[in-house]
């Protein structure tokens, strides 16, 4: 059993400005990235959620990061049904839909969406190659609710990523209304071959979702905490560092270390993914874990 920790970018703008995190030394992406896993053994690329990365950037990622680091990659926002401006396409793309504006992936001709899958698949190429690509994390929005269209678009996100593991949110609690829909989200997953996202986040609204600590992988378990600010979780924000700006507890974090534990051993891998975001409290609560994780080690509480 290995628990690897990590955080939901090492680029985040309040990380880098709030001058805690990075010494004066780092200024370019370069030393960024190699401070960040002299530190951490994982990270999650949210960037691309954003825009679809390249492999050439990809390639200097493996380059920069220790023989066993791993990357979990965050799907592209069209592909899981968010809206997305034209603007981060590729030129060619953007050139072949004509003028720029906010679409979803319903307007996009089934063959440009073809090509954007291809691209993002040869864009994980590098890292997979290197050894050090984990997860493709796929983030559903709110909308993609517990029906037969939204199971279909989980289902045709997969199937695209053929050969992959993917990693599956759902942002919307009918998929977990109570236990029987439970059961049958978590059969869905195991029947897609696909790693369920426990995640800890604010609850009491439709898009919460509760922690549902089950395996559905043989491979891999992950976590994704995203704080527990439930007051900014559905107010207009204008950055995800201040939707997700919460700094957990040591108390917090220990019984989370208890339950990552407890699940770790019913996969071969376990990823914990701090996504509380706003300067650097991601990377001290994820440091703050491994302390723990470490302690519970020593005192004999896991092998």
């Amino acid at each position: 059993m290995g628990i690897l920790v990590g955080t939901a970018s090492w680029t985040d703008k309040s990380l880098i400005a709030c001058g805690r995190f990075y010494p004066p030394e780092a200024r370019t992406p370069e030393a960024r990235l190699r401070h960040y896993a002299s530190i951490f053994p994982l990270v999650e690329v949210d960037s691309s959620y954003y825009a679809l990365p390249s492999a050439a950037t990809a390639q200097l990622w493996a380059e920069r990061t220790p023989a066993h680091f791993v990357f979990n990659v965050k799907a592209f926002r069209l592909f899981t049904g968010h809206a997305t401006e034209t603007k981060v396409l590729p030129k060619d793309i953007q050139q072949t839909l004509g003028a720029s504006r906010r679409l979803y992936d319903r307007a996009v001709p089934p063959e440009v969406q073809a090509e954007l899958w291809r691209r993002f698949v040869e864009a994980l190429a590098p890292l997979r190659h290197a050894g050090k690509l984990g997860l493709a994390h796929f983030q559903f929005p709110p909308w993609v609710v517990c029906n037969r269209e939204g199971r279909e678009r989980v289902r045709s996100c997969v199937e695209h990523m053929a050969g992959h593991v993917c990693s599956i949110e759902f942002r919307h609690r009918s998929w977990w209304r109570d236990a029987e829909r439970s059961a049958g989200t978590l059969a869905f997953l195991r029947e897609l071959g696909t790693v369920h996202t426990v995640v800890d986040g604010p609850q009491g609204a439709d898009n919460s979702v509760p922690a549902v600590w089950e395996v559905t992988h043989p491979d891999y378990v992950l976590l994704r905490l995203h704080g527990r600010n439930a007051p900014a979780y559905n107010q207009p924000a204008a950055s995800a560092a201040e939707r997700f700006d919460y700094d957990y507890s040591e108390q917090e974090l220990r019984e989370l270390v208890a339950e990552a534990v407890r699940l770790a051993y019913k996969a071969r891998n376990a990823h914990v993914v701090f996504n509380n975001c706003e300067e650097d409290k991601g990377q001290r609560n994820g440091a703050t874990f491994m302390k723990l994780l470490a302690g519970r080690a020593q005192a004999g509480g896991m092998s």
